[in-house]
C-alpha cells in the first residue's frame, strides 16, 4: 500500500469561507466516491494555530505505483488541483507501508 499525504497553505489573505476554497474542498471531498483506485480517503481542515501548522490536509491510500499514477490522472483530481492552484501551495509525500 501507499500513503499520499497531501498538506496545503492558503496564499496569504485567502480564508476558509472564500467561495474558491469552498469549491476546492467540495472537489476534493468527492473524490473518495469518484476515483476507484483509492482505498482510504479522508481530509480536514488544520484545528492547531501553531506557526508552523498547515491549513488542510488529505490523507489517502491507493495499492500500488501503478494505482497512484492512475489517481493522479484521473480527470476528477487533476480538476480539483486546478481549483487549488488559484489559491493555495502544497507540499506531498507518498510512501510505501
Amino acid at each position: 500500500m501507499i500513503r499520499h499525504l497531501v498538506l496545503f497553505k492558503l496564499d496569504e489573505g485567502v480564508e476558509r469561507d472564500d467561495p474558491r476554497v469552498e469549491r476546492g474542498v467540495e472537489a476534493f471531498r468527492a473524490l473518495g466516491d469518484q476515483i476507484p483506485e483509492l482505498r482510504f480517503w479522508e481530509l480536514g481542515w488544520n484545528i492547531s494555530d501553531r506557526a508552523i501548522a498547515q491549513d488542510f490536509a488529505i490523507n489517502s491510500a491507493v495499492d500500488d505505483r501503478d494505482a497512484l499514477r492512475r489517481y493522479l490522472e484521473h480527470p476528477a483530481h487533476q480538476a480539483g488541483v486546478a481549483l487549488w492552484r488559484e489559491f493555495a501551495t502544497w507540499v506531498v509525500v507518498d510512501y510505501e507501508y
